[in-house]
C-alpha cells in the first residue's frame, strides 16, 4: 500500500487547502488496531467509561470556534448548521453516559433452578458484553454527529467497545481535531489514547475491514461503497456484523384528500425538506406520489415557487456535484419527465435546487424509469402523479427498502375516516421511521427512535441513532450452575451494581 498525502480540500474553491496527513499503511492500520484491541480493559468499569463519555462532549464543546471553523473549511455546511450539529454530537455523548449509569442496556436476566418445569431449568444467568473493537466509517454529510465522534463511535465506546474510525476524505482535518479531543478525555480517566485509532485512505478501509482483531462495523455512505465493504466483513475467514446504512428514496404519498385541504402548505414543506442542507440528508424525501388532478397542480405551483426562491449551494465536493448534475441530466432526458424547476448547476461550484415530475404509471413497471426510484444525492425530488389510488399503490410495491416513509392526510383521513390506516399499513414494511403529516429531514436523538430499515437503508434490523444503538455492539452471554465467587458482579444474586433486571421472571428496578 503506497502512503499518499491526504490534504483537506476547499468544497467551495474545489482547491487544496492543507497537508493533513499520509494515508495510512497496512502496518499502521495494524497498529490502532491493536492498540484499541489493548485499550479495552479500560473500558470495563462503567463509571470511567460513563465519565469518560461526559469528557469527550465537554472538550468538543470548549473547542467549538475551532472546530466548527475547521468543519466549515471543509464541508461548506455553515457554522449555523454545524454548531447545532456539534451541540447534537454532544448530547448524543452524554445521552450514552446517562445509559452506561442506567445498566439496563446490560439485560441482565437470572433465573434460578426449578425442578418443576418441563424440562426443569437450571441455575442460568444471562448478560450482554461487548464485541470488541469496533470500526467505524465516517460520513460525509454529516462530519460531527455521523463522524469520529458520531452515534456509531459513541453507542461502541458506551458498549466497552475501543474504535478504530476511517476518517471521511472530504473533512480529514477536523477528524484530525476530533479524535484528540477524545483521547484527552481517555487520558484524563486513565484511559489509553489508543482506545479510539484513527486511519486515512481507502485502502486502509478496507484493510480495517478484514483485520482478524476488529469484531464489528458501522458504516454511513454509498450503496456501492457500503455493500463491497459489507461483502468483505461476511467473507472473512470469521464473518464480523456490519451495520451500514447505504441509501433511501424516503417516498412521500400526498392524498388527493390532503392536497384538497392545504396543497399549498404540503408544498412549501417538501420545497424546505428536499432542499435542507442542499439537499445531502439521508432523509430527504426523493420521490413523492401526489394526486393528478386540480388539488394536485395546486401543489406542484406551490412547490415551484417554493424551491424557485431557494438559493444555490455549495455540495460536500466536487466529485458530488458532477454526480449530481450528471443524474439530474440523465433523468429529465427520459420521455414524459418535465422539471417546473430544473435542477442541475449553479456557477461553477454550486448546484441549483429543483424537482421532476412523470406520471406515476410511468413507474408502475421495470424498465428505464427505474433510473427515477433510485436516490439521486443532492437538492432533487421526483413527483409521481397518479391518476388513482391503484396507481400509488403499484409504485409503492416496486420500492426498495427505505429509512423514511411519508404519508400526508387530511384531517377527517387522520381521524380514522378513509384510507389512512390503510396507507400507513403499506408504507410500513418499507421503511424504519413512518410519518403522518411531517417531514423525515432531522432525526432526533431519542430513546423511541429508529434510524434504519430494509435493505438497501441498511444492512442489519438495528439502528445508529437513539439509545437502543448501542445493541449492535454487544452479545448475549449465559453462565450456567456457575458459583456465586466466580460470577461476574452484574449477575450476583444480592445485585452490589443496582442493576435494573428480570430475577425469577420479575422486573427489578
Amino acid at each position: 500500500m503506497a502512503a499518499a498525502p491526504v490534504w483537506s480540500v476547499d468544497p467551495r474553491t474545489g482547491k487544496q487547502r492543507e497537508q493533513v496527513a499520509v494515508e495510512a499503511t497496512a502496518q499502521e492500520v495494524d497498529t490502532a488496531v491493536r492498540a484499541a484491541h489493548a485499550a479495552r480493559g479500560a473500558l470495563a468499569d462503567r463509571t470511567v467509561r460513563a465519565a469518560f463519555l461526559r469528557s469527550a462532549a465537554d472538550g468538543l464543546e470548549a473547542a467549538k470556534d475551532q472546530l466548527v471553523e475547521a468543519a466549515d473549511a471543509e464541508t461548506a455546511l455553515g457554522p449555523v448548521r454545524l454548531t447545532g450539529e456539534l451541540a447534537r454530537t454532544c448530547y448524543q455523548l452524554r445521552a450514552f453516559a446517562d445509559i452506561v449509569e442506567e445498566g439496563a442496556f446490560l439485560d441482565v436476566i437470572i433465573n434460578h433452578p426449578d425442578d418443576t418445569a418441563t424440562p426443569p431449568i437450571p441455575d442460568l444467568r444471562r448478560y450482554k458484553v461487548p464485541l470488541g473493537v469496533v470500526a467505524v466509517y465516517s460520513a460525509s454529510n454529516f462530519p460531527f454527529a455521523f463522524s469520529v465522534a458520531g452515534g456509531d463511535t459513541a453507542s461502541a465506546l458506551a458498549a466497552g467497545c475501543p474504535v478504530v474510525v476511517k476518517a471521511h476524505p472530504d473533512h480529514p482535518a477536523l477528524s484530525e481535531l476530533v479524535a484528540k479531543v477524545l483521547r484527552r478525555a481517555a487520558a484524563e480517566h486513565g484511559i489509553p489514547e489508543g482506545v479510539l485509532g484513527l486511519v486515512h485512505g481507502f485502502e486502509a478501509g478496507v484493510e480495517l475491514v478484514k483485520h482478524p482483531l476488529i469484531a464489528a462495523a458501522g458504516f454511513t455512505g454509498s450503496v456501492r461503497g457500503g455493500r463491497a465493504l459489507f461483502d468483505a466483513a461476511a467473507g472473512r475467514p470469521v464473518p464480523i456484523p456490519f451495520h451500514g446504512e447505504l441509501g433511501s428514496l424516503n417516498p412521500v404519498v400526498v392524498t388527493e384528500a390532503a392536497a384538497a385541504e392545504r396543497a399549498e402548505a404540503i408544498g412549501a414543506g417538501l420545497a424546505g425538506s428536499m432542499t435542507l442542507g442542499v439537499g445531502q440528508f439521508c432523509v430527504k424525501p426523493g420521490l413523492v406520489l401526489a394526486p393528478a388532478g386540480a388539488a394536485g397542480d395546486r401543489f406542484v405551483k406551490s412547490l415551484t415557487d417554493a424551491v424557485s426562491d431557494v438559493a444555490a449551494g455549495v455540495l460536500l465536493d466536487h466529485r458530488m456535484r458532477d454526480n449530481f448534475i450528471a443524474g439530474v441530466a440523465e433523468r429529465v432526458e427520459l420521455p414524459d419527465v418535465d422539471s417546473p424547476v430544473t435542477p442541475g448547476a449553479g456557477s461553477e461550484h454550486t448546484v441549483s435546487p429543483g424537482f421532476l415530475t412523470v406520471p406515476a404509471r410511468n413507474l408502475t413497471a421495470e424498465g428505464a424509469y427505474d433510473l427515477l426510484l433510485e436516490e439521486c444525492f443532492g437538492p432533487v425530488t421526483v413527483v409521481a402523479r397518479y391518476e388513482d389510488d391503484s396507481e400509488a399503490q403499484a409504485v409503492l410495491s416496486r420500492l426498495p427498502g427505505n429509512l423514511t416513509a411519508t404519508v400526508h392526510l387530511s384531517t377527517e383521513e387522520a381521524a380514522g375516516e378513509g384510507r389512512g390506516a390503510e396507507i400507513l399499513a403499506e408504507l410500513t414494511p418499507l421503511a424504519g421511521r413512518v410519518l403522518v403529516n411531517g417531514w423525515p429531514t432531522g432525526v432526533a436523538v431519542a430513546s423511541a427512535q429508529h434510524h434504519g430499515g430494509p435493505y438497501p437503508a441498511t444492512t442489519s434490523t438495528s439502528t445508529s441513532v437513539g439509545g437502543t444503538a448501542i445493541e449492535r455492539w454487544l452479545r448475549p452471554v449465559v453462565y450456567q450452575a456457575a458459583p456465586q465467587a466466580l460470577l461476574p458482579a452484574e449477575l450476583r444474586d444480592e445485585n452490589p451494581l443496582g442493576l435494573p433486571r428480570r430475577f425469577n421472571g420479575r422486573l427489578e428496578r
